[in-house]
């Protein structure tokens, strides 16, 4: 049972690559690639410092597989601070990888590994 999830869970990773992705740039320091990825959001718990919690939105997820998250010639996971870089009607919309609170700047997006959830704040706009 656990190969036809893993083989479903590629399936879908492939599939939302080929029909749901556009190409962004994904940008540490000189180093830049291009790099098919999935848009998406989060709602994150956070709490809030006195014992409660408030839910808050990321700007914006992009889900890219980790194998084409390579900069000179060295594969990368996300770090806090890197760039990526998306082109819509024309602008150039900067998204700084960072997420809200102590919660991590990416995650898996799949129990099988298939996918990175780089979790961004938008910075700018060219």
């Amino acid at each position: 049972m656990a190969d036809m999830l893993r083989a479903g869970q590629e399936w879908l990773a492939n599939q939302l690559k080929s029909h749901a992705s556009s190409t962004v740039v994904y940008v540490r320091g000189a180093n830049q690639v291009s790099v098919s990825a999935i848009i998406g959001r989060t709602l994150m718990k956070l709490e809030d410092g006195y014992g409660g919690v408030h839910m808050q939105w990321t700007d914006r997820d992009f889900l890219i597989a980790p194998s084409e998250l390579v900069l000179a010639g060295s594969p990368i996971t996300p770090e806090r601070g890197d760039t990526i870089r998306e082109t819509m009607n024309g602008k150039v919309y900067i998204y700084e990888v960072n997420a809200p609170g102590n919660e991590p700047s990416w995650r898996w997006s799949d129990p099988h590994h298939k996918l990175l959830r780089i979790h961004t704040k938008q910075i700018g706009i060219e």
